[in-house]
């Protein structure tokens, strides 16, 4: 199986100092998170999650230059995280159809908290990516944010699947568009279930979102 290091590595352009080095940075991300998940990103700030963690809001500064690269940590930490699961949870698995069909399964079921991370609330964190992880691109700097690889943890978990999606059925011509579709389309499925519920049909049991990614692909891909 390929080894992955279970010590989470963000790109060292996002942050000014690395919040996982210190009790302050660790407790920043994780109220961090529980504000964000708590009053949305619109209203968060440095001044409240300062007041959230007894500090100064010139201390969260000396770890990020703004919030938005805040969220992009965030963000790049939850796919890092994400990229860690699949791998191990599809290692030793040796029929590409099932790979897959596993695969599918980590990125759309029900998250559960992690006990290798005990600061970072894995749960609150995946509520906070279904709400608010698509305006972490949405901007107008994503070109220049992509040519520093503030994306690139994303575009490699999309790529994993991507080849996964080749493996089986190598004529498929959209392999890479499959995988970005399935993982976008399911946060969004989710963020549907949970506020939009007429949007959707995957509220009466938590296997819903799998058993649909399953058949889509599936019938996509196999059949």
């Amino acid at each position: 199986m390929e080894n992955l290091p279970i010590h989470i590595v963000i790109n060292p352009d996002l942050f000014i100092k690395n919040p996982n080095s210190t009790s302050l940075g660790k407790r920043m991300v994780s109220e961090g998170i529980a504000l964000i998940d708590a009053c949305g990103f619109e209203t968060f700030t440095f001044k409240k999650l300062g007041t959230a963690i007894g500090s100064n809001e010139s201390s969260i500064y000396r770890y990020f230059e703004n919030k938005h690269y805040f969220l992009l940590y965030l963000v790049n930490w939850y796919w890092s995280w994400v990229e860690y699961k699949l791998v191990f949870a599809t290692g030793n698995i040796t029929s590409p159809k099932d790979k897959l069909s596993k695969a599918i399964t980590v990125l759309t079921k029900p998250v559960e908290t992690d006990q290798d991370f005990s600061y970072i609330d894995e749960v609150v964190l995946h509520k906070v990516i279904v709400s608010e992880s698509i305006k972490s691109f949405y901007t107008k700097d994503v070109d220049l944010e992509n040519k520093k690889g503030f994306h690139e943890v994303y575009k490699r978990v999309v790529q994993r699947v991507s080849d996964l999606v080749a493996a089986v059925n190598p004529k498929f011509e959209f392999p890479t568009m499959l995988a970005s579709t399935v993982i976008e389309s399911s946060l969004q499925q989710q963020y549907f279930s949970e506020h939009l519920p007429g949007l959707t049909n995957t509220i009466n049991d938590k296997d819903d979102m799998v058993t649909f990614y399953l058949q889509l692909v599936n019938k996509t891909v196999v059949e």
